[in-house]
C-alpha cells in the first residue's frame, strides 16, 4: 500500500508536497490506527509515516501563508467583502465604553 520514499538527493530543492493527497493518504492513516485492526508493529510504522506526512503538510501551508502574505505586501488580514470594509467606525465602540468622567 505505501511505498518507501526516495529521498532528494543532499542540496536538492525538497520535493513539492500535494497536499490533498497527503492529507488523503493522513486520513486513511488515522482510520487504520483507530480502528485498532493493525498489529504493533505496522500501527508504529504508520503512525510514524502519518507524522511526517503532518509535518510534510504544516510546511506546504506555512509556504503557502508566506507566499500569500509576500502577494499582500507583507500584512495577512481577515478577508472581507468590500462592501464591509470601511462600515464600522472604530469611535463607534468608543461610544459602548464609560469615560473616565462617568466613573467618579
Amino acid at each position: 500500500m505505501n511505498k518507501p520514499r526516495q529521498k532528494s538527493p543532499p542540496g536538492s530543492p525538497p520535493r513539492a508536497v500535494d497536499l490533498e493527497k497527503s492529507l488523503a493518504e493522513l486520513e486513511s492513516i488515522v482510520e487504520q490506527l483507530e480502528s485498532g485492526e493493525l498489529p504493533l508493529d505496522k500501527s508504529l510504522k504508520e503512525f510514524e509515516r502519518g507524522v511526517r506526512l503532518s509535518r510534510e503538510c504544516q510546511g506546504a501551508l506555512k509556504d503557502a501563508e508566506q507566499r500569500v502574505q509576500v502577494l499582500m505586501g507583507g500584512e495577512l488580514r481577515d478577508f472581507a467583502s468590500d462592501d464591509q470594509e470601511g462600515d464600522e467606525d472604530p469611535a463607534d465602540d468608543a461610544e459602548d465604553e464609560p469615560e473616565d468622567d462617568d466613573l467618579q
